[in-house]
């Protein structure tokens, strides 16, 4: 049910368009270009590595930053339904989560093409992309859960969440290339660089980013967002079992 939901969101946000869901894809590979393009220069980085960087930096970005704005009205826009239908309110959730996976499927399309014109030094690492967008779709599950349950009492949350999701993206190494700052010749850039392994969305850019872009494999992220999600599955877990009755009530 969830699964055909998610998907009518997509044939419904695209209905009587020419070309339907493949808007999602020239968005992307027009921002990413634009961006690519003048930050590529402003930071002195050839546009065969920073491109790439940042094309793969966007788009897990907006499956991320999507699940947390999105998962913020994820029981209020649909009052309707669960109010009138008696589901589980982890459908919601689930639809959510399954709309934002097709975003990104449709969104890979640009990294695949940027494949071909700036080829990467890809080894059998590629394949722990897999994996970590499996983690970053649990976390992403029980944000939306989290968040959402939250909003639906306090109606403030939403705009509050946006706002943070907007400053989280200026403050991870999307458009900069972290390891550029880090290697800075200037001691104070190199040391303040540092000061990004704070940011947890980082952790969960870099499990995905260095394989899809042949990085070196730097386990300590692993570690990073596997104890984020423990840690953020038991808090989920509690919520769902404490509150998850009172929602229909709250929206």
């Amino acid at each position: 049910m969830w699964a055909h939901l998610g998907w009518q969101d997509i044939k419904q946000r695209y209905r009587r368009s020419v070309i339907g869901p493949l808007w999602i894809t020239i968005s992307m590979a027009v921002t990413v270009t634009a961006l690519g393009l003048l930050y590529s220069q402003l930071f002195g980085q050839p546009l065969a590595e920073h491109l790439p960087y940042l094309a793969v930096g966007f788009i897990v970005w907006g499956f991320i930053g999507n699940c947390v704005n999105d998962g913020s009205e994820v029981f209020i826009s649909n009052e309707g339904l669960i109010k009138q239908l008696p589901a589980p309110v982890s459908i919601h959730v689930l639809r959510l989560l399954w709309r934002q996976v097709l975003f990104f499927a449709h969104n890979l399309a640009v990294y695949f093409v940027l494949l071909l014109i700036f080829p990467q030094p890809l080894s059998w690492t590629v394949l722990l992309a897999i994996p970590a967008f499996v983690l970053i779709g649990l976390n992403g599950a029980w944000v939306i859960m989290v968040v959402g349950t939250i909003s639906t009492r306090f109606r403030d949350i939403p705009p509050v969440t946006q706002s943070i999701v907007q400053l989280m993206f200026f403050m991870t190494p999307i458009v900069w290339n972290y390891d550029q700052f880090k290697s800075s010749p200037n001691p104070v850039i190199a040391e303040r660089a540092k000061l990004a392994e704070i940011n947890p969305f980082m952790h969960f850019l870099e499990i995905i980013r260095q394989p899809m872009l042949g990085s070196p494999i730097a386990w300590h992220h692993w570690l990073v967002c596997g104890a984020i999600t423990v840690v953020g599955w038991t808090v989920a877990l509690f919520v769902l079992r404490n509150y998850r009755a009172r929602v229909s009530y709250w929206v």
